[in-house]
């Protein structure tokens, strides 16, 4: 089995849970404040983690309460942090987080994440077999070097853009796995898209962002399911119906599951439908890092 290296960001989370999300300019009640690990390639690090893969963590801390209260809870689910780094001059990755109707709006902070570079990713010891995984929450240049490496490595790259931001086709090339949803689809195709779309339409929009015939693009659906285009093979998996509580970290979790099923060679369509079980658990739950479930969780689902 392979092991999962996730470069990315670390956050705490301040979540804050009220009825409804306020309009421009309106001051609502809420009715509390909660603190949560967060940052998508934290949540994407604990996800693997805790579904079985060997899972090493890179990017970069504040030296402040946030961060040490972050490290001790990484290293608490398995994580290897021997690639990770702590800064004196800046503060720890901070999301702050509204919580209303089982949806959410998130405003980021980087700090430390905006330090993490090439020279972060280039040192570790990818080899075959495993897979290295990003997304668009830390420099999209050390990104690049990271896939760059991992590429040298054979190793599997799987990449979540997101929060969408427009990347080179030359990064586009260096991936072979893409996970997205229909939104940031849309943005990085240059299309219009919305939830209600039917397949034939997301396909569509998939197969003019994909860089190679053989590149594998994975297209988050919700309460849909998932719609993956596996070179020129189209895959569909169904979602599952739950009573959604709080849908922050769910595509992290997907992605996190994804990746540990990929470095332990389990084929696409079943680790698609392990990784699409493992998010409509998280979602059950709130909070991003703390809502990843367990191995044994997903698999009596399944």
């Amino acid at each position: 089995m392979g092991r999962v290296f996730v470069a990315g960001s670390i956050n705490m989370d301040v979540v804050a849970a009220a009825d409804r999300h306020p309009k421009v300019g309106e001051t609502v009640a809420g009715r509390q404040v909660l603190y949560f690990p967060g940052g998508k390639g934290a949540n994407q690090a604990v996800a693997a983690s805790r579904l079985g893969a060997r899972t090493t963590l890179i990017g970069r801390l504040g030296k402040d309460s946030f961060g040490a209260e972050l490290k001790t809870f990484l290293g608490d689910q398995g994580i290897d942090l021997g690639y990770l780094q702590e800064n004196v001059e800046v503060h720890t990755g901070t999301a702050i987080i509204t919580v209303a109707e089982a949806d959410n709006t998130i405003v980021v902070i980087p700090g430390a994440n905006a330090l993490v570079d090439a020279d972060d990713v280039t040192v570790v010891p990818l080899v075959k077999g495993d897979v290295a995984v990003s997304q668009f929450e830390i420099p999209l240049p050390t990104i690049a070097a990271f896939f760059l490496r991992a590429r040298s490595a054979q190793a599997i790259t799987l990449l979540n853009p997101a929060p969408a931001q427009k990347m080179s086709s030359e990064l586009l090339a260096l991936v072979d796995v893409l996970v997205l949803n229909e939104t940031e689809l849309g943005f990085l195709a240059g299309v219009e898209l919305s939830e209600d779309d039917d397949p034939a339409q997301i396909i569509d929009a998939t197969r003019r962002l994909q860089a190679s015939k053989d590149q594998t693009i994975c297209v988050t659906l919700g309460k849909r399911g998932v719609l993956a285009l596996v070179g020129q093979q189209e895959i569909f998996v169904p979602g599952r119906m739950v009573k959604a509580v709080d849908t922050t970290g769910a595509g992290d979790c997907f992605v996190g599951a994804l990746a540990a099923q990929l470095a332990d060679e389990v084929p696409l369509r079943a680790a698609l439908a392990f990784a699409n079980t493992a998010a409509s658990i998280s979602v059950q739950r709130i909070g991003a890092g703390p809502s990843m479930p367990t191995a044994a969780e997903v698999a009596a689902v399944l």
